[in-house]
């Protein structure tokens, strides 16, 4: 009854283990969760009153299928005082969060057979997608040693004539790897001369601990014709629940095919969603995602310093998000049994390194607060002292 391409997808680890680790706190368990990608913070006060003010102005109807004029101003805006980056209107459309413009990105561009370059460990969602539109999933494996980032020969010897796309993440989720200006030129020159094109997927832009952020389109005029920059507030600006994102593209046609898909499927996305983000965008919330930033940085510091002196244990510090990817290669090669195991013995969730496409490591969000992260680390050091 089902169709070839539903069979083709699988459930999200990430989202089973979260839901698994709700069931057992409503059963009465003291469950620490580190698996969810969402800030602990709530949403800044001036966009809840933008949105507040959104519902009184009557902003309840219908929008522009890629969004009000207004929002779509915002994202320009941002764009070129943030990332250098110049569009116009017809080149930037508003998504239900970034997953959905990655698969709006992908139904208009992929072919059944056309490889995308995937470099591992890599958000869950990427390789589902690309197989659900037809594509053929290409991994290119990365390791805590090399900072988990590709190389400009990795990225040659993966291209054949059926690559048609690469997606970069930076900084990265799970291993919160940030690419370098010179990295990224280094990449771009890999592809000059090829029609291959690069979704770049900056949600976690503004969390950065070392170093500077810098988007993928900006590092020359020929990754800025191929590159489809793809960000959010979800993350920086603790908006999760109100599913924003926005894509940005110098092919106007490609934004075009992308509204069209979404004038036949979701339509526009939630009308006050999008007066709450212009603030968000525009700069006003600054001060907001600069406080969550150092609480996220000193998290960082101590749940990194905690898990390397666990023996068997180590980790690399991230330049940006908010996880750890813990190596635990020493004491097991099956990270999903080793994560069920913690889960129901030390009543602590976290995320498998193999549904990241990287087996031997598990992800530990520290988007929680400091005494939960000492505490969800104790019951790791104890669990892993008797595995």
């Amino acid at each position: 009854m089902l169709t070839d391409r539903i069979n083709v997808l699988s459930e999200s680890i990430t989202i089973a283990i979260t839901t698994l680790a709700q069931e057992m706190r409503a059963e009465g368990k003291n469950v620490l969760s580190f698996s969810a990608g969402e800030p602990d913070f709530g949403t800044p006060k001036v966009i809840q009153e933008a949105a507040i003010k959104a519902i009184h102005d009557g902003h309840t109807r219908y929008t522009a299928v890629d969004g009000v004029v207004e929002l779509k101003n915002a994202i320009i805006n941002k764009l070129k005082r943030d990332n250098g980056l110049t569009y116009s209107l017809t080149q930037v459309i508003s998504n239900n969060g970034a997953k959905h413009s990655l698969f709006n990105l992908f139904q208009a561009t992929i072919q059944d057979g056309d490889e995308v370059i995937i470099p591992a460990p890599y958000w869950v969602t990427y390789p589902e997608l690309v197989k659900y539109s037809g594509g053929v999933p290409v991994e290119i494996k990365t390791e805590d040693i090399n900072g988990f980032k590709i190389t400009p020969e990795q990225l040659k010897s993966a291209i054949t004539p059926k690559t048609k796309m690469l997606i970069l993440t930076t900084p990265s989720n799970p291993t919160g790897a940030v690419y370098s200006k010179e990295e990224l030129t280094a990449l771009g020159k890999v592809l000059e001369g090829t029609d291959i094109l690069v979704a770049s997927d900056e949600m976690y832009e503004k969390l950065i601990y070392n170093g500077e952020f810098t988007s993928v389109a900006s590092v020359s005029d020929d990754m800025f014709k191929r590159t489809i920059t793809i960000n959010g507030l979800s993350k920086s600006v603790a908006m999760t629940g109100w599913r924003f994102g926005y894509m940005a593209s110098a092919d106007d046609e490609l934004i075009k095919a992308t509204k069209k898909l979404q004038s036949q499927s979701t339509s526009n996305i939630n009308s006050i969603t999008q007066y709450a983000a212009i603030p968000g965008l525009s700069g006003e919330a600054d001060e907001d995602i600069e406080m969550m930033r150092k609480a996220f940085e000193a998290r960082r510091v101590e749940a990194a310093r905690l898990v390397n002196e666990i023996d068997g244990l180590s980790v690399v510090e991230p330049d940006g998000a908010f996880y750890l990817f813990i190596n635990i290669k020493e004491i097991s090669s099956d990270s999903l049994t080793f994560c069920k195991r913690l889960l129901e013995e030390k009543e602590v969730a976290v995320v498998p390194g193999v549904a990241f496409g990287s087996e031997g490591y598990f992800r530990f969000s520290f988007a929680t607060s400091i005494e939960n992260i000492r505490e969800g680390i104790a019951r790791i050091a104890d669990f892993v002292k008797n595995y």
